[in-house]
């Protein structure tokens, strides 16, 4: 009978089904797609054509086993023109070098791409793969099989084998209370209209200002710095004058701080101001931008070692010592 093509939301081809359909064991179908001595050539092509027709894509971890190839590690990265992600993929790729890995990354932000998209270009390449996965984080594991996957910014619920989420309830109890204390009374988020896990962030602002009694008043924008910085200026143009902001990200805060400046606001002193992520660029600007900071070292070091133990067995898929919750601090500087 002749394989059919798989269907994107068909499983993944093993190597049982390859060896199946040839009638062949399994150690002959490592031999054949390794390029191994101890079978016939006939054989050997004819299993290799079986595996294309299947779909099949030997894992690299256990070519690696076969091979001695370096493990190879696959990084999804959704934009790499904010400066969060290039930090984060630099603490990533300090953490696999240390290992001996390989990385092979992908930046899925433009157009149409997705980070099931990104999936689908690294699986072939790599044994395992670490990113920025929601909503398509189930997915991107469904592709990888039994490779592990590490989604940052994910609901624990979602299906990979392993995941780091952030607290955003804490970031935001730190950030409206430095805020509220500093006599703030009238504070404005200014969100990403991205959704996704973003809105982890508002959802935990959200509900940190009705827990105590905060006024808070959410405005949207493109999560970039001349998208915020146009809506601030739409904001103080029609009368809104916010004594407080709370800024999605720090690449919104500089373009927030831009237009405050602009519509004749002083900051900290009308109008205090704090991002988060914590990206160096915060300490160039002037004022020097307060921040709810991430140590990105640390979130990339955690991801690639948990990875590790995910590979090497020490972490089991799934279990509770799969996903980590990681926290923000306040770094105080100029502008709040």
């Amino acid at each position: 009978m002749t394989p059919q093509p798989q269907s994107p939301m068909r499983k993944r081809a093993t190597i049982l089904d390859v060896a199946s359909a040839a009638g062949v064991s399994r150690q002959t179908v490592t031999r054949a797609m390794n390029d191994m001595a101890g079978i016939s050539q006939e054989t050997k092509e004819r299993v290799q054509k079986l595996a294309a027709e299947l779909g099949y894509v030997p894992s690299r971890f256990a070519k690696g086993l076969v091979q001695g190839a370096r493990t190879s590690v696959g990084l999804a990265i959704p934009d790499l023109t904010n400066p969060y992600f290039p930090s984060f993929a630099s603490s990533v790729v300090e953490a696999a070098t240390q290992r001996g890995w390989n990385v092979v990354m992908d930046d899925y932000g433009h157009g149409t791409a997705s980070a099931a998209d990104a999936a689908a270009r690294l699986s072939p390449q790599v044994d395992a793969l670490i990113g920025y996965l929601a909503p398509h984080a189930d997915e991107v594991q469904t592709l990888m099989g039994r490779r592990p996957v590490v989604s940052l910014d994910s609901p624990a619920t979602e299906g990979t084998a392993g995941g780091i989420s952030f607290d955003y309830s804490h970031a935001a109890r730190l950030g409206l209370d430095h805020l509220s204390t500093s006599g703030c009374r009238n504070i404005v988020f200014l969100d990403s209209n991205r959704g996704g896990p973003s809105g982890g962030r508002s959802a935990a602002a959200a509900a940190v200002a009705a827990e105590t009694g905060i006024q808070l008043t959410r405005i949207q924008a493109d999560p970039s710095a001349a998208a915020a910085r146009e809506a601030v200026t739409l904001l103080a143009a029609g009368g809104i004058r916010p004594d407080g902001m709370l800024v999605f990200n720090d690449l919104m805060a500089a373009g927030a701080l831009k237009a405050l400046q602009e519509a004749g606001l002083a900051v900290p002193g009308d109008c205090p101001v704090i991002g988060m992520d914590g990206i160096p660029l915060g300490e160039l600007l002037t004022p020097e931008l307060t921040t709810l900071s991430l140590d990105l070292r640390a979130v990339g070091r955690a991801a690639v070692g948990l990875l590790d133990g995910l590979l090497s067995g020490a972490i089991k898929d799934r279990s509770p010592e799969a996903f980590l919750t990681l926290r923000h601090q306040l770094v105080l500087r100029q502008s709040a």
